[in-house]
């Protein structure tokens, strides 16, 4: 079974200001926005279950102390679990795509099997092409699982992780194939521009050669430095290649985390069963795949008018008594 949780927009309170740079890291605006939406969802459910005369159950009687069943609230679409359910999907965008600036930015997770990297690249830009009420993005950006740019060994010959040798040969030809499904989506139109992250300049010289649709864009994270290598600057501009920095993770979501987030609690979505072994709930081995963030600036304003993440994992089910069986 898949899982597919959202954060709907996490900037709900109203539009922000654009200020750089950005003063919480990814992975915990990510796992704050998930909890929040979660817990917005459970609340609508209780509202709702607090005005009707048959209150919602949970397999063993009318719920109590706000433990809200997690079917209450999900919903599941084709073998795909929605955390939340679609019914909660934030309001799209006010104007028309025109009016923004929208960015997109794919981290492939490590676990996630390179046969199905091409697939991820579709789902992931549907879903926020669909939340976002739009059929184009600007940018998207790809993050690939074991590609770290390390500035202490950029143009020095060093051997960190964006070297390429025999060692990553099988890496280096899968994120050369889920590109090629980038440039499918910059053919069509869907992205205006494409780009990569943490390639630094050994990588870039190997990958550039074998692409159709160049990127434009390289995002690198400086770490404690907040100098870019000068001979990764020259070779960016040899290449026409805007160079941007962030501070993402990687590993945005870790199993573990993920884990937590599902798991039962006041503030996690209860999706996954405890130790007890009359709990109803899912159970099975869990595997993140996924994870996209996305954010639209209007233009003439500098404002963000909506940003937010989804995730996607795969859940091998022992049972599965909260759904079908």
């Amino acid at each position: 079974m898949k899982l597919r949780l959202s954060t709907s927009n996490i900037l709900s309170g109203g539009p922000s200001i654009i200020r750089r740079p950005t003063s919480e890291k990814s992975n915990v605006e990510l796992v704050n926005g998930l909890r929040s939406n979660f817990a917005a969802c459970k609340e609508a459910v209780a509202t709702v279950e607090d005005q009707v005369d048959h209150p919602i159950t949970n397999g063993h009687g009318p719920i109590k102390d706000g433990n809200i069943p997690f079917r209450s609230w999900t919903a599941l679409d084709n073998d795909c679990l929605q955390i939340p359910s679609k019914v909660f999907q934030a309001i799209p965008l006010q104007e028309e795509g025109s009016e923004y600036e929208i960015t997109v930015k794919l981290f492939l997770l490590p676990g996630s099997h390179f046969s199905d990297w091409r697939r991820h690249v579709q789902d992931a830009v549907a879903a926020v092409l669909q939340e976002l009420g739009t059929n184009s993005i600007n940018l998207l950006i790809v993050s690939f699982p074991g590609v770290s740019f390390d500035a202490d060994t950029e143009g020095r010959g060093g051997c960190g992780s964006n070297n390429v040798d025999a060692s990553d040969s099988e890496l280096f030809e899968a994120m050369l194939d889920a590109w090629q499904e980038i440039e499918l989506l910059k053919s069509a139109g869907v992205a205006s521009q494409i780009g990569l992250a943490e390639f630094g300049q050994d990588r870039l010289s190997k990958f550039l050669p074998r692409t159709k649709h160049r990127p434009t864009v390289d995002q690198i994270n400086v770490r404690d430095c907040c100098v870019v290598p000068e001979s990764m600057m020259l070779f960016a501009k040899q290449e026409n290649l805007e160079l941007l920095t962030h501070n993402d993770c990687t590993n945005i979501l870790p199993k573990g985390t993920l884990r937590e987030l599902l798991d039962g609690g006041e503030d996690n979505a209860g999706v996954l069963a405890g130790a007890s072994a009359k709990d109803v709930r899912l159970r099975g081995d869990l595997r993140p795949e996924w994870v996209v963030k996305y954010t639209a600036v209007v233009r003439d304003r500098g404002v963000i008018e909506n940003k937010g993440y989804f995730a996607s994992a795969e859940l091998s089910e022992k049972r599965a008594n909260g759904y079908g069986s």
